[in-house]
């Protein structure tokens, strides 16, 4: 197969696109424009490789979007390039209603005209795969409830508006134009080459340079944490083995509160970068003593988390790794890979930082 891959360069589309090509004999066609989120570093372990091809590109730009079908020709897309972080879309929302919304609405169109020109055989195996989140479910206030793939929606924030918009975009198309698509929605994921704005590479980068570690409000939300490497395998599961018009969650079973997370971070820490041998952190004996708690941001969902029975019962997935496995390999990567840390931390990614939680 050739795999049309949006947002190839950033957190969770590099994992996949590096599965694909490492663990599958399929070729990846890599779009992705390059935001403050992209990183073509995360997709060196496979650039060379002949079934790789990169291009530069807005999911907005139409004509760009119908040469690159044209040119390339794939059996499938995947569909992962979006604005994805909740703080960020509550400071400046367009963004996200441009390239969640209108970048779907305008890739969901080039996919259409594409797929109406295939021959019979092709449009039939043809796979239009787009990737979610869990918060357009909203929150769970009970501590037994789980979101199910027929769980009402109700989006909390200007994040998972977009999501759910687009959401309903691609169901749309398929029960309109009869466009072969899938949709999957999966919990929060976490692994190397994860771009350190969100909780669990700020908390590791932070505590490494004797920063103060924020925690919202009282640490007490629950998210359910998917090893970003297990939610690619699933992925790749879904679009070749999945069925047409079917939604799939997915989770990785293992739900944490935030105050937890760190605290298992700062274990992992004090044991594999003891705190005497960092001169960073100034005497301090524990990293837990790092952790500050901060405003709690609007809006807040309390609780999220996954029943994935539905992928593990059809598609025979199931995480490979627990949270304790995970969250060791994520650690420890960042501990070998300061280059790539150096390299992503730039002046206006530090910029940002100071503005939300304010000055270090």
């Amino acid at each position: 197969m050739k795999i049309l891959v949006t947002g190839g360069a950033g957190f969770i589309g590099s994992a996949v696109v590096r599965y694909i090509v490492q663990h599958t004999r399929d070729s990846v066609i890599n779009v992705d424009k390059l935001t403050y989120a992209g990183n073509l570093e995360s997709i060196e372990p496979v650039a060379d490789s002949s079934r790789y091809h990169f291009a530069r590109l807005d999911i907005c730009d139409r004509a760009g979007l119908d040469a690159l079908f044209a040119e390339h020709q794939p059996d499938a897309v995947m569909h992962l390039a979006a604005e994805s972080h909740v703080d960020r879309s509550i400071s400046g929302p367009a963004e996200f209603i441009n390239t969640n919304i209108v970048g779907t609405y305008t890739l969901l169109e080039a996919a259409r005209q594409y797929w109406n020109g295939l021959n019979d055989e092709r449009r039939a195996t043809f796979r239009f795969h787009h990737i979610s989140t869990d918060e357009v479910y909203g929150d769970l206030h009970g501590t037994e409830d789980l979101f199910t793939e027929t769980t009402s929606y109700a989006p909390s924030s200007p994040y998972s508006a977009s999501k759910a918009s687009s959401d309903h975009l691609v169901r749309a198309w398929q029960r309109t134009y009869g466009l072969p698509t899938l949709v999957t929605n999966c919990s929060n994921n976490y692994g190397p080459y994860h771009f350190p704005e969100k909780l669990i590479p700020l908390v590791i980068l932070n505590a490494l340079e004797g920063k103060p570690l924020p925690i919202y409000g009282k640490g007490d939300q629950v998210r359910d944490w998917l090893y970003v490497e297990d939610h690619a395998r699933a992925l790749y599961e879904v679009v070749t083995r999945g069925e047409e018009a079917e939604t799939y969650n997915i989770g990785g079973h293992n739900e944490k509160r935030n105050l937890d997370v760190v605290h298992a971070i700062c274990d992992l820490l004090n044991e594999m970068r003891p705190p005497q041998q960092n001169p960073a952190l100034n005497g301090i004996s524990d990293y837990r003593q790092l952790i500050t708690f901060v405003t709690d941001r609007p809006g807040h969902d309390q609780r999220y988390a996954i029943d994935a029975a539905k992928v593990e019962r059809e598609l025979g997935w199931k995480p490979q790794e627990t949270f304790e496995s995970g969250i060791r390999k994520t650690v420890e990567w960042y501990l070998v890979n300061q280059k790539w840390v150096n390299n992503v931390k730039s002046g206006a990614y530090q910029s940002w930082i100071s503005q939300q939680y304010g000055a270090e």
